[in-house]
């Protein structure tokens, strides 16, 4: 068949070309957004006068008829050079001449911006969908392990004691900061690029303001030249998605040291591990590897994106069709990701008693007792250099600050009382850090409240949309 742009040429295009160019085996996932585009813009045209009843009529029917025949499997995505014209071609091949009206007063150009922008408004509803559920699975979490003691960390090393619930709210609001960046970019891309046609609009008298109202569109796009060629929504996407994988990533690295016998924290459920094919005992998290893994995927769908868009001139160049893979690579990637982690951290294990027990070890409770000498009139440097040698003495002689009788505490300072080990309690510890956004039960349920509200206010997760 000849190409719909042969006019001008006189040799056919070498089929080396023809594989090259074509972007129908990945863009083929638009026909929807396609076919919707040109059935508004059909419509548009009828309104205006510009195409006849009769005309769009056959177009309507066609168009439903392709997508009918594309869901039910009836015809395959072959030998077209995009989306656009494999659906422009059937179209033709179906109704005659009206289908070749349809493109009066558009161009591919703003054909693509549009079909790509209505994708990734309604992927962005679907991601949203998914951190919604995590958020809650957190909440859900968080509540029932307000008191489940364990130690909070830096630089890998044991600092201070926390609870579970604190360590799930912290990344509660990671996922809260993600849904509220998916927000902004959809708010940003809310813009219908369709009547910019190639770069400079066209002199038919068409209505721009329809169209994007029927598209569900806030407006149309300002500037043609900029609705072609924006593809800024492609990049917020893809770093709102790349802090969303690299988010859980760092949760997926802590659930697999903490599935070591090191710590034993957490067990994974049979359902969400896997095994070794030599060693009868092991029992991998493999979920959370492959996920650590995959993070680094929608970086680099980020930097093609980046480094794709940073030299081009405007308006439309061919290198922009090396954005649709990259989206949809890693759109594809958060959401296989977010499907598998929500029900295995759902389903996992909490080993209290072994996080309990490393509290109780690694002398987490010391700012504490600094706090103590304080409290008792002592400058904190002072104290906090005390607290130092008891924590050396109790390394030397093996034993925890809790362990260390009253006796050997007045060796290192008189104001030492029998109250000391009250205060130092690890549940005490965590129970008096009662500053807004610290891990005691109090403060704890204030954060799950707030992230309860949060989900209350963006309606239910199963509905949200932000047209």
């Amino acid at each position: 068949m000849a190409k719909m742009w042969a006019g001008r040429f006189k040799k056919d295009a070498n089929a080396k070309l023809d594989s090259f160019n074509t972007s129908l085996p990945f863009d083929c996932r638009l026909y929807k957004q396609d076919i919707q585009g040109s059935l508004v813009h059909s419509k548009m045209l009828e309104k205006q006068g510009i195409l006849s009843k009769k005309d769009v009529d056959l177009i309507q029917e066609g168009l439903h008829s392709i997508l009918d025949q594309i869901e039910s499997h009836e015809i395959e995505f072959t030998k077209a050079e995009d989306i656009h014209m494999f659906i422009e071609e059937k179209l033709t091949n179906e109704i005659g001449d009206a289908g070749k009206r349809l493109h009066t007063a558009r161009s591919r150009n703003d054909q693509v911006a549009l079909d790509i922008r209505l994708y990734v408004k309604e992927e962005i509803i679907e991601i949203q969908k998914f951190l919604f559920q995590i958020l809650d699975s957190l909440c859900v979490a968080a509540k029932s392990h307000l008191k489940t003691y364990m130690p909070g960390y830096t630089h890998l090393q044991r600092a201070q004691p926390i609870t579970f619930a604190h360590w799930c709210m912290a990344y509660a609001n990671m996922f809260k900061r993600d849904i509220i960046r998916l927000q902004n970019t959809y708010s940003l891309m809310n813009e219908c690029p369709l009547g910019c046609a190639a770069l400079a609009t066209t002199t038919y008298s068409i209505d721009r303001e329809y169209t994007a109202s029927r598209l569900d569109f806030l407006k149309p796009t300002d500037n043609s030249l900029d609705g072609v060629s924006d593809r800024d929504y492609c990049v917020e996407l893809c770093s709102d998605l790349s802090l969303i994988m690299v988010h859980l990533s760092r949760m997926s690295e802590e659930i697999i040291q903490w599935c070591s016998l090191e710590f034993h924290f957490v067990e994974l459920d049979d359902a969400f591990s896997t095994g070794s094919s030599i060693m009868p005992q092991k029992k991998n998290p493999d979920i959370c590897e492959l996920i650590r893994g995959k993070s680094g995927r929608a970086i680099g769908d980020l930097n093609t994106l980046l480094v794709m868009l940073k030299g081009l001139p405007l308006a439309y160049n061919k290198d922009m069709q090396e954005d649709k893979e990259a989206v949809f690579d890693c759109i594809d990637t958060v959401k296989e990701c977010l499907d598998v982690f929500i029900p295995m951290f759902q389903t996992m294990k909490i080993c209290k008693d072994n996080m309990m027990h490393a509290c109780l070890h690694g002398f987490i409770n010391a700012t504490d007792l600094a706090d103590y000498l304080t409290k008792k009139g002592l400058p904190f440097r002072d104290a906090y250099h005390i607290v130092g040698q008891i924590v050396g003495y109790g390394i030397e002689n093996k034993k925890s600050l809790n362990e260390l009788s009253l006796k050997e505490y007045k060796k290192f300072h008189a104001s030492f009382e029998e109250d000391v080990y009250q205060y130092i309690d690890i549940e005490t510890c965590v129970n008096n850090r009662k500053v807004y956004g610290g891990p005691s039960p109090e403060s704890v349920s204030i954060q799950i409240q707030n992230v309860e509200d949060f989900i209350k206010q963006e309606a239910c997760y199963e509905s949200v949309s932000y047209t």
